[in-house]
């Protein structure tokens, strides 16, 4: 707030603009893209180093976003879109539109760019103006779907420490190089992927309760452990001092019901872990859909209390196929005996 009145002021140097576009999911007839329009801040995720890794993990909290801005979708056949800002910096593209299924590739990704279009823009933006966005729609070979929480499932976070304090430290101090994978989780992803036949496609979604500022960051975290790509969703950052109203539903269980609705044909597996409270969402949106949803899989953290309960719910559960594992080689075989992979 105090930047925003230096700026208004003239008394402060307005930084550059720039545009993140998030990797989405949609359809041949359906294009959905998010995405938010913000200043850059700076941030350099290849810069290694304790003080480097702090100066990012702040410059990506103290984002100063665009309200009300005009962006232009461009989609590879020169079709243009367009759409403005809320509040937040935040912009939704949610239309019909026909043909997008031959303009992707042999992945699914359709390639997006998007562009600040206010005619009294002044300010500098970076990178002349041209930003990228991606989104996935799955390939006519997908066998069946995956569903990811990221945290403590596939990142190692410490999610269920005491005030969630390795969370914050290692969030704050260690850079996206730094972070660790668990032991086969890439691995067992890639296969999950290339499903039974060996040459799927199988879409991937990464569903997480971290804030949409750590985007970058869990994107490069996918990308530098050989996990498969796939749309990224994660959720908008509260305040203890945020006095908005919530949502009716909590962001995981919003976000999977979207991506089964999107997808009516389409089964899925669903991979969490025993810290929070993915087996509570998992089973009930099992219960909800009990013909979609394959296997779910859910890995086992030091947590004894917390695996103990999530085990007392699986022994009572029997929609579909739920296991706790310790490892990845466990829900490999699994996944190998229900036909699911090689």
């Amino acid at each position: 707030m105090f930047k925003d009145v230096l700026q208004r002021l003239n008394l402060h140097e307005k930084d550059p603009l720039q545009i993140h576009g998030y990797q989405s999911y949609g359809t041949h007839e359906h294009i959905y893209l998010l995405g938010r329009a913000l200043e850059d801040e700076g941030v350099n995720l290849e810069k290694t180093g304790f003080v480097n890794a702090f100066k990012n993990a702040y410059r990506q909290f103290r984002s100063d976003e665009l309200s009300h801005a005009k962006i232009k979708v461009k989609l590879p056949d020169n079709r243009v879109l367009y759409a403005v800002t809320d509040e937040e910096g935040y912009f939704k593209v949610d239309e019909k539109l026909a043909n997008l299924k031959d303009l992707t590739n042999e992945e699914g990704w359709l390639q997006l760019e998007l562009a600040y279009d206010d005619e009294n823009q002044k300010r500098l933006v970076t990178n002349d103006n041209r930003f990228a966005a991606q989104m996935l729609i799955p390939s006519d070979k997908a066998e069946y779907g995956v569903i990811s929480d990221i945290d403590d499932t596939m990142l190692k976070t410490g999610v269920t420490s005491l005030l969630k304090w390795r969370v914050i430290l290692n969030t704050l101090f260690k850079g996206v190089g730094k972070r660790t994978p668990f032991t086969g989780a890439a691995d067992f992803y890639k296969k999950l992927h290339l499903g039974k036949s060996g040459n799927a496609s199988n879409p991937m979604f990464y569903v997480s309760n971290s804030p949409w500022n750590l985007y970058y960051y869990l994107e490069a975290f996918i990308k530098n452990n050989s996990f498969p790509k796939g749309a990224i969703l994660l959720r908008d950052f509260r305040t203890p001092f945020d006095r908005t109203p919530k949502p009716e539903k909590p962001h995981k269980q919003h976000e999977i019901r979207n991506i089964l609705k999107t997808y009516p044909d389409l089964q899925f597996v669903l991979i969490g872990d025993s810290g929070e409270h993915d087996a509570d969402i998992y089973i009930e949106i099992a219960e909800e859909y009990p013909e979609r949803i394959k296997a779910i899989y859910l890995r086992s953290v030091t947590h004894e209390k917390r695996a103990f309960r999530v085990r007392g719910l699986l022994e009572k559960f029997e929609v579909t196929p739920a296991l706790l594992v310790k490892d990845s080689t466990a829900a490999e075989d699994h996944a190998r005996e229900q036909g699911l992979i090689i």
